[in-house]
């Protein structure tokens, strides 16, 4: 039973990697570019020229910054507009100024900021399609409105970018005003004739007019401001404010296409680059600098503040009621949130290390700090902003641990920093790092160790980002010292260089070593079927919780995982790239949560995708704190039992159907174990005949199949027909005894008409009198899905095939056959990364349950990991 296939190619396993590589390649070719343009520029004197900035400038690019992110708020005030939601005030300034702070800051601004709004807006009532049409919408209105007045500012002044675009001025001009004319004409005549566009599979209908002056003039105002913070930081230029927006403009729209986080390095170049020669570099450098502290971590930093005070008040339950669920989804950010500001704490302390003393009263108080004392706090940042490197995977996963290790490297790092030359500031930062964190103890409740949390490859992408960035830093600030040997064994207060080098080796040996431990380890995790122990040991679990889909583990044709205590499981397959995980984890509850990241966690590090197939609505918020989106794939009708009986005129049709099949002969009995020996051969010329009108084989995965061995270790329902069996069903039962349902249900050929009616109502009768409070009918595949306008492409899909399939499949009939019941509808899900392909999943899904199940389902082999739940 052990997965046999060819492993994929090298290839297939880079593919999900190259967006990450194209990326990176940008990005190295803007920082090569800037490495050259800040050729002459002395790390010293930029720190110098910035710490000279007037103060009034720094209040007045404040004050533009929060302007800015004022007029951004404008833009979800328009979108919910646009597709008719109204949410309170306070609501859309919140999600508005978490998406964007943190967008921003984090990079890949529509997917990161439009993830922190379906936390927030979520929980008051938007559907994944309308926040996935509210991020189109802000993202659609930034790219006509920032190509609209960068091209118009180009179009009044064409010499802004006359030093990076080899065209005459005129040429220039006159591109310019062709690209705003054709930009406002089509706005223009989407706007009359009522268009719609398609923008990965979010159809747009045109705004009206008042909504499209109102969205740009919130872009203008954004830009503008955005424009004038880097401006009053600048040093003063023969270029006017109009000329430079242009510039600006240009630089933005570089950076968004490089997809680069926050467009680093290729907005600095593009800027750098315009500026008139006479500028001194070192002074456009460090109002850069500047620009990137203001216009992007003071947001997120007050984010971060905003979370923890939430975090505070949450846990000293003074929340009100009416605002209980937009908290909770706050605490849902608060582990992306402070992944990312330990990332940035510990690279900040490690670079901090690699840079000579800046200030006078810095070299002053290093020279009266003993050197072994200075040696061994460069030493110990270095080894501590490691540390933090690592750290930052785990709280991304919430483990408890990581939230504990966070804290005492924080602490760590304070000491360290006023030992390596009393570096107040530093200690400063990282202690108000250490005050964010206090609060968000709670958010943190895995108890899987740290060393469990193997990196995925896009980590490891980071982190040998980050490696990078430090070697170019080291050499960047101290590129004036010509190496020698030397230098590694000179000791001196006056010698930064020589302690850099040893700082950024321990640094970088840290990190290699923990890359290695938490990557390439060998693994523990088997991808085998399980042995008849392990159907055994499932069994125990699945009859100790109330779901009777469980049952479906002890089929035998999937992979079972548990959790350390052995009182929880998953049971999941493998089907190319994609990791499947049949319905929630189950057992006890309260590892259940801790058995899906760990499943996720796995796949991640596999290179693999996570899908968990055939979910439910009660684990939502699980699926969206790990960064999954749902996708609606039917609904299941539940009959409640409690007061269920053939009474009343509203059963009338039933209780005549019911009456006929009695009259005309057909009786009900539920069998349990053990069964008569010719009891089985009977339901196997049953089940054979079935098959033979379906035209198919045994089905596997998601649906039973006829196996004597499974069938004989649970009830079977029956149905006679002058004394002969004309149909049965195998019953999914558990010790709960909450709720029942069904796995194979089959019947003769030529069955007595009212047949199926008949057998489910004698089933919800017998399970009402059983005192069972549920029992389901089985899914309604597509059922429910909407084909209005707006959804997503792969719902649209759904409907399309649910109300035109009938040549494959009787969808409608189906759903109107059990709505004779009066069910609960209860929708089904798809929990799945949003950046996968849901049409390879569904193609995945597929071919695991058409495949009979004694052949192998999973195509392809994986490399163990070290990754057994926690």
């Amino acid at each position: 039973m052990t997965d046999t296939a060819q492993p994929p190619s090298l290839l297939h396993r880079l593919k999900p990697l190259l967006p990450w590589i194209v990326t990176l390649g940008l990005f190295s070719a803007g920082a090569w570019s800037l490495h050259h343009l800040l050729a002459s520029v002395d790390l010293k004197q930029v720190m110098s020229v910035a710490r000279a900035t007037p103060w009034h400038v720094l209040a007045l690019a404040v004050l533009a910054t929060l302007a800015s992110y004022a007029a951004l708020i404008g833009y979800d005030w328009s979108a919910l507009r646009y597709i008719e939601k109204d949410l309170p005030k306070p609501v859309i300034a919140l999600g508005s100024f978490l998406g964007y702070a943190m967008g921003n800051t984090i990079g890949a601004g529509p997917i990161t900021g439009g993830a922190v709004r379906y936390r927030i807006y979520s929980a008051l009532g938007l559907t994944a399609q309308d926040i996935a049409a509210i991020a189109t919408f802000a993202s659609v209105s930034f790219g006509f409105g920032a190509t609209i007045i960068g091209f118009g500012a180009l179009a009044v002044h064409p010499y802004a970018l006359g030093h990076l675009l080899p065209l005459a001025p005129g040429m220039v001009r006159g591109l310019s005003v062709v690209v705003v004319m054709l930009s406002v004409g089509l706005l223009f005549v989407i706007a009359v004739r009522g268009s719609q566009i398609t923008v990965r599979g979010i159809i747009l209908k045109a705004p009206a007019p008042r909504l499209m002056a109102a969205q740009f003039l919130f872009t203008a105002l954004d830009l503008l401001l955005a424009a004038m913070t880097l401006y009053l930081l600048l040093p003063p230029t023969d270029l006017g404010f109009a000329t430079f927006l242009a510039v600006y403009a240009a630089a933005v729209m570089a950076g968004v296409i490089s997809h680069v986080p926050g467009g680093v390095g290729v907005l600095e170049t593009v800027v750098v680059a315009a500026l008139p020669a006479s500028v001194p570099v070192a002074d456009v450098a460090a109002g850069l600098l500047l620009y990137r502290v203001i216009y992007y971590l003071l947001p997120f930093g007050l984010s971060l503040v905003l979370m923890a005070l939430t975090e505070a008040r949450m846990a000293s339950g003074k929340v009100m009621p009416v605002l209980a669920p937009v908290t909770r989804s706050v605490g849902a950010l608060v582990p992306l949130a402070m992944s990312v500001m330990m990332l940035a704490s510990g690279a900040f302390l490690m670079m901090s290390t690699l840079i000579p003393p800046t200030s006078e009263l810095a070299e002053q108080l290093e020279f009266l700090t003993p050197l072994a004392v200075i040696e061994g706090g460069a030493l110990l940042s270095s080894i501590l902003g490691a540390a933090m490197l690592i750290i930052a995977h785990g709280l991304l996963r919430r483990v408890a641990g990581a939230w504990w290790l966070a804290m005492l490297a924080l602490a760590g790092g304070i000491v360290a920093s006023l030992a390596n030359g009393l570096d107040v500031e530093r200690a400063a930062v990282l202690g108000v790092a250490l005050l964010i964190l206090w609060p968000t103890k709670a958010e943190f409740f895995r108890t899987t160790r740290l060393t469990r949390e193997a990196f995925s490859p896009r980590w490891a992408v980071v982190i040998l980002g980050l490696m990078a960035a430090l070697a170019a830093t080291l050499f960047f600030a101290h590129k004036a010292t010509p190496y020698a040997n030397e230098l590694w064994w000179q000791f001196a207060i006056d010698q930064s260089a020589p302690r850099a080098l040893r700082a950024a080796l321990v640094g970088m040996s840290v990190l290699g070593l923990s890359l290695l431990v938490f990557a390439l380890r060998p693994g523990q995790m088997s991808h085998e079927l399980p042995t008849l122990d392990e159907i055994e040991k499932v069994r125990a679990i699945v009859m100790s919780q109330p779901d009777p889909e469980a049952n479906i583990a002890l089929t035998g044709d999937k992979c079972l995982m548990f959790s350390d205590s052995g009182r929880s499981a998953l049971m999941y397959r493998i089907r190319g790239r994609s990791w499947i995980a049949l319905h929630e984890p189950f057992g006890d509850p309260s590892e259940l949560s801790a058995l899906a990241w760990a499943f996720q966690d796995a796949a991640y590090a596999a290179n693999a995708r996570p899908v968990f197939y055939s979910v439910g609505a009660e684990r939502i918020p699980l699926w969206l704190e790990m960064g999954l989106a749902l996708v609606k794939m039917g609904e299941e009708a539940v009959v409640p039992l409690r007061d269920f009986s053939l009474e009343g005129p509203a059963r009338k049709k039933l209780r005549t159907a019911h009456n006929r099949a009695l009259r005309d002969g057909l009786s009900f009995e539920v069998l349990t174990p053990p069964f008569a020996d010719d009891f089985m051969p009977e339901l196997k010329a049953i089940s054979d005949a079935w098959l033979k009108t379906k035209a198919g084989e045994e089905k596997g995965f998601s649906v039973g199949a006829f196996d004597p061995a499974v069938l004989s270790r649970a009830p079977i329902a029956v149905v006679r027909f002058g004394g002969r069996i004309v149909a049965f069903a195998n019953l999914w039962l558990t010790e709960a005894r909450q709720k029942a349902s069904i796995d194979l249900m089959r019947h003769i050929d030529d069955a007595p008409s009212g047949l199926m009616e008949f057998l489910f109502t004698e089933l919800l009768l017998h399970f009402a009198d059983q005192d069972y409070a549920e029992f389901s009918l089985g899914n309604a595949p597509l059922s429910g899905l909407e084909a209005r306008r707006g959804a997503a492409l792969s719902t649209r899909l759904g409907a399309l095939v649910y109300r035109h399939g009938r040549q494959f499949y009787n969808f409608e009939g189906l759903r109107a056959f059990k709505d004779k019941f009066a069910p609960d509808w209860q929708p089904i899900y798809v929990a799945v990364s949003p950046r996968a392909n849901i049409l390879a999943v569904a193609t995945d899904v597929v071919a695991l349950v058409s495949r009979p199940r004694n052949t192998n389902a999973t195509s392809t082999t994986i490399t163990p990991i070290d990754h057994s739940p926690a």
